[in-house]
């Protein structure tokens, strides 16, 4: 059986929010953010769409590195 995300049905705080949107700038995966927030990928894409915080991909690399 799989293990649960840490925080799954723990209300989101504005600094969860906050890391949300930060996560996101960087480019990050949607599933890296997820384990990293120790949230589902389905909280995670509902968050993003109640506040407006764009997961898609910028095209750049992710965490600024360069591509060889």
């Amino acid at each position: 059986m799989a293990k649960k995300p840490s925080n799954q049905g723990k209300p989101w705080t504005s600094k969860d929010v906050d890391e949300l949107n930060t996560l996101a700038k960087r480019n990050m995966s949607t599933h890296l953010i997820a384990f990293e927030m120790g949230r589902t990928l389905e909280a995670i894409y509902r968050k993003a769409k109640q506040k407006g915080i764009s997961l898609k991909s910028t095209g750049q690399s992710p965490y600024g590195t360069t591509k060889w």
